[in-house]
């Protein structure tokens, strides 16, 4: 095992590294040292394996065999035996297969590309109604306002929760995800709390759909899909909590960093106001440049070779998508470089990048953070015009999400016309 060349920087999987925004060039530098870095760092009193190239990442997460998420969780975090037993253990992102195919099966369908399509109509409406209510104000605060509405009331539409229990879940799903900051959660207790919360939720919805079959995503979980049969209670109530919050606070968080990243580089923001069938490929930059989730741990299961390091059994591997997103062995020598129009001189990117994992984790929801990201920058760039930041940008203390906690920007008021007013 090399030592550590890298003390110098900060540790990777320590909350406070993001909490002014990704760094970038030290990434840049970590990366240009190699593919995989053996790292000591003292937060959480655990060393790791860093991996920043794409094809070890890729080996690694389709070996689950070698490299697991259950057996230490999925999560970057050190957690007691009990606490990954009471609640990590139920969770799909903490499971190896068999276990983990189970959910998957039943899920798949409802996630295609043409069931996706289909909420097309209802979402648009959904993002037209989030843009009228700020766009003849020439002001708002852009992530609780904006960003974080579509992806909220989506899910929860399509899991059968009514409108007016929207608000408890937004407060709920910041809680959980972002239990590491003070300001938005408070404490592991209120994450802790808010998972309750969202747990006796879901019980009660277990009980209506057996009762009276739903046709929607949730339906599909209780009741079977495809010829697979439902899911249990528990497993319906675990499933859910995962589903509410990946479900929104990825999308919320790649629709903030878009925003942020059109203003940051007006001349390609007028290029989408010119050319707004671009629109769908350069969200796909955004999903690429700043990648909702940053890190994911696996756990060595047998000692294995990668990127020419030996992992020994029992060892911790940090897989890093943001940097592995801005390789230029991947993207070219301007990877790191915001270009929306980068889609289309590379068609075939949303297969290069890896902002959905990849393996056995990938993420269900992909068709449907798509859809929801490209339709709300359809209906944000033509209306809110010449938008710029209000002050500075405050991010989350987050090493799992790659979030903006407030963004206060303004832009011009929109005037409606005379038949509108009227």
């Amino acid at each position: 095992m090399s030592e550590c060349p890298f003390a110098k920087f900060p540790n990777m999987i320590d909350p406070k590294t993001y909490e002014n925004g990704m760094p970038y060039e030290t990434l840049r530098e970590i990366r240009d040292a190699g593919p995989i870095h053996w790292m000591e760092g003292t937060y959480m009193e655990v060393p790791y394996w860093l991996v920043t190239g794409r094809d070890e990442m890729d080996f690694i997460s389709k070996n689950p065999a070698l490299f697991s998420s259950e057996s230490n969780t999925a999560l970057s975090e050190e957690f007691t035996e009990e606490e990954i037993s009471g609640i990590h253990n139920h969770m799909i992102i903490n499971m190896d297969p068999p276990r983990q195919l189970k959910y998957r099966k039943i899920v798949r369908a409802a996630f295609t590309p043409r069931a996706v399509g289909s909420y097309e109509a209802r979402f648009r409406q959904h993002a037209r109604n989030i843009v009228d209510r700020v766009a003849d104000r020439g002001e708002c605060e852009f992530v609780e306002e904006v960003a974080a509405e579509l992806p909220l009331l989506a899910i929860l539409e399509l899991c059968g929760v009514p409108p007016e229990d929207r608000k408890d879940f937004f407060a709920w799903t910041n809680a959980m995800m972002f239990n590491q900051d003070e300001e938005m959660s408070g404490s592991r207790e209120v994450a802790e709390t808010a998972s309750a919360n969202v747990i006796a939720y879901a019980m009660n919805l277990a009980e209506k759909f057996r009762d009276n079959p739903q046709d929607n995503i949730l339906g599909a979980l209780v009741n079977g899909h495809g010829g697979v049969d439902g899911l249990t209670e528990e497993e319906f109530t675990w499933f859910f909590l995962l589903l509410i919050v990946a479900g929104n606070e990825s999308t919320r968080t790649i629709t903030s960093h878009g925003m942020r990243l059109l203003m940051e580089n007006p001349e390609q923001l007028q290029y989408l106001v010119d050319n707004p069938d671009k629109i769908a490929g350069a969200t796909e930059e955004m999903i690429r440049y700043n990648t909702a989730f940053i890190v994911m741990r696996r756990q060595c299961l047998q000692d294995t070779e990668v990127g020419g390091q030996l992992i020994k059994k029992g060892e911790k591997i940090i897989l890093h998508y943001h940097t592995v997103n801005h390789s230029e062995d991947v993207f070219g020598e301007d990877a790191m470089k915001f270009d929306v129009r980068r889609p289309e001189r590379m068609p075939n990117m949303y297969n290069e990048h890896r902002a959905f994992g990849v393996g056995q984790h990938f993420c269900l929801g992909t068709h449907l953070a798509r859809l929801e990201v490209q339709i709300m920058f359809e209906e944000i760039i033509p209306r809110m015009r010449n938008p710029k930041l209000q002050g500075e940008v405050s991010y989350t203390k987050s090493n799992l999400v790659n979030g903006i906690k407030n963004m206060r920007i303004t832009f011009d008021p929109e005037v409606k016309s005379t038949t509108e007013a009227a």
